[in-house]
């Protein structure tokens, strides 16, 4: 399997004929990949970077805040199943986007709540998605979410990915992870898989 293998990092497949791509960042990227998995039409979820400079960067180095990535998520979908517009909205249900540089006890910019899009539609989808949550007054405060295009996306460590699922004893998992996939699976359950609803 190459490179992966040497470095530790996971690999990044090219999407399958007609599968797209959408790439979202909301706080530890435990969570959003789980809660991403769970809609109908998600194929795949990578955890990984973006948003940032740093080429390749690693967990620890995206800790320091020095490398402008945020945790993100690479979500491969069938936008014959699910269509961008209630990806973006999921994302927004994943996450409180009304917190800028944190996400309950995770604080800096690597948690930022950051939305990419990829052409202009999307671009438009994310804007509309925003005010009309606003509007809705879903959250007592506005959304903060940045919107921006799309450069690159990095995927992180083997050890990041499935985290969620592999690690449900884990503390962290247990008292921060699970009340946000509960949360997303209350506000998603028309979208889910069966076995999620």
């Amino acid at each position: 399997m190459g490179q992966s293998d040497d470095n530790g990092f996971a690999a990044l497949p090219k999407p399958a004929a007609g599968e797209a791509l959408a790439t979202f960042g909301g706080g530890c990227f435990w969570s959003m990949s789980e809660a991403m998995s769970e809609l109908k039409g998600v194929n795949k979820v990578v955890s990984g970077y973006a948003g940032g400079t740093t080429k390749n960067p690693t967990y620890e180095e995206v800790g320091t805040r020095t490398t402008g990535h945020a945790e993100c998520v690479e979500v491969y979908y069938d936008p014959k199943v699910i269509s961008f517009t209630s990806l973006a909205t999921a994302f927004f249900f994943a996450h409180n986007p009304t917190e800028l540089n944190y996400q309950g006890p995770d604080e800096g910019t690597d948690y930022r709540s950051i939305a990419f899009y990829r052409t202009p539609e999307e671009k438009t989808v994310l804007t509309d998605v925003i005010k009309k949550i606003n509007a809705e007054k879903h959250y007592p405060d506005a959304i903060v979410t940045q919107v921006v295009p799309f450069k690159v996306f990095y995927p992180a460590e083997k050890y990041h990915q499935g985290y969620y699922r592999l690690h449900p004893d884990q503390g962290y998992i247990e008292q921060v992870s699970v009340p946000k996939v509960m949360k997303f699976r209350a506000a998603m359950k028309a979208e889910l898989k069966p076995e999620f609803r």
